[in-house]
């Protein structure tokens, strides 16, 4: 029956190129297949990728480091699609993810089902410079959350962003654009969401989740979208600088790290709080040279969960506290990168966390960019002070 029924869908798929005109990319790197309509009412771009990863770490007892524990996966992958419908200023973005990590965390909040969808929106531009965004995607928060995890010029996002991040939700969105002069430029973006997550499906089980986020470019805009990328792979010829803030209200929200997290529940139901999370960074780009510095910081109204007797604590605490993460890299004229990394987590007492630092050095060398590369990173974490242990990874990226 599945065998049947995955012809059908193939048979479907493949019929409707009698109707499209079929497009060969010029180059690596721009879509594996690229499909417009005969009458020009709709296209769509394929492009799927992969990434390896090995991990090698020793955890530090107090006295010594460990025997290395050893891991290899298939980090993420994905399936793409983009293009437009009906008109080119009605866009579309699909992501699915095939991994494991990308399809965990199936529940009773998303029907027991794996999630495979990562974005599924709709991007209407309105007039002008206003798009008005429809669907789930990423939130407008911390700029190396948004930078896609393909474009990374360390193997994965730092411990900032795994902690404060606000990842994807259900919504909508807003964005604009304007010059304030000839170079100056400025971006807002404001989006009303869902505010616990991608993939859910049992309703709104606290409030509504509010972003807005303002960037400004006083030098003018990245080349080919530069801000969005990490390492400096286009060798801006002038200055380059996004600095960029947004505030997030999780208003009522029932998952301790606002939209992520665990939930948290008691025994009548779930432990609401409002949660914000302030994210103030830039990027800056000349020559070669790559830098990237974030602040988070997420607060709570009463971040102690507690019984519907309001004394009661059910053991749930929102993860609130502040973190810095500082990055800068070199890319050399022969696309070998050097790149190094430092974050520090500090949650406060109300946590019971510890204050976490990690010291990160890495190479990478491009052989199409981002679409294709080699990477290593070697990581020295400590808590409080003290020597925690030791990460060394390496990984390779393929991305049509």
């Amino acid at each position: 029956m599945k065998l049947r029924y995955s012809l059908f869908i193939a048979g479907i798929c493949f019929s409707s190129l009698g109707f499209a005109q079929q497009e060969t990319p010029a180059k690596f790197g721009k879509g594996m297949l690229n499909l417009m309509a005969k009458d020009s009412s709709w296209s769509v771009k394929f492009a799927p990728r992969i990434q390896f990863r090995a991990i090698s770490s020793w955890d530090h007892d107090g006295n010594q480091y460990g025997k290395a524990e050893q891991n290899y996966l298939i980090r993420r992958a994905r399936l793409k699609f983009s293009g437009f419908a009906y008109s080119p200023k009605l866009k579309y973005k699909i992501e699915l993810g095939l991994s494991n990590r990308d399809i965990s965390g199936a529940n009773q909040f998303n029907s027991n089902a794996p999630k495979f969808i990562l974005d599924a929106v709709i991007m209407w531009n309105l007039r002008e410079n206003f798009e008005l965004w429809v669907g789930q995607t990423k939130l407008p928060g911390n700029v190396e959350r948004v930078v896609s995890s393909a474009n990374l010029q360390l193997i994965d996002r730092s411990m900032l962003n795994s902690k404060f991040n606000i990842d994807r939700d259900l919504g909508v969105q807003v964005r604009h654009s304007a010059m304030l002069s000839e170079k100056f430029m400025i971006r807002e973006k404001i989006a009303i969401s869902q505010g616990e997550g991608r993939n859910i499906t049992s309703g709104n089980l606290g409030g509504h989740q509010y972003t807005g986020r303002l960037e400004l470019l006083p030098f003018g805009k990245f080349k080919s979208k530069g801000d969005y990328f990490q390492a400096d792979l286009k060798r801006e010829e002038t200055p380059k600088l996004m600095v960029g803030v947004t505030y997030d209200f999780n208003q009522d929200a029932v998952k301790n790290r606002s939209n992520q997290g665990s939930y948290m529940a008691t025994e009548t139901g779930f432990y609401e709080t409002d949660i914000s999370t302030i994210f103030v960074d830039a990027m800056f780009k000349f020559k070669g040279f790559s830098f990237m510095g974030e602040y988070a910081n997420r607060d709570a109204d009463a971040p102690v969960a507690v019984e519907a007797d309001g004394v009661t604590e059910t053991g749930d605490v929102v993860q609130v506290g502040n973190a810095f993460n500082l990055q800068a890299g070199y890319l050399f004229k022969n696309n070998y990168e050097v790149a190094g990394r430092f974050t520090t987590l500090d949650y406060g007492m109300i946590t019971g966390k510890d204050k976490q630092e990690q010291y990160t050095i890495g190479v990478s060398k491009y052989i199409a960019g981002h679409k294709l590369k080699v990477q290593s990173d070697f990581s020295y974490n400590t808590i409080d002070g003290n020597e925690a242990g030791l990460e060394f990874r390496l990984g390779f990226d393929l991305h049509f």
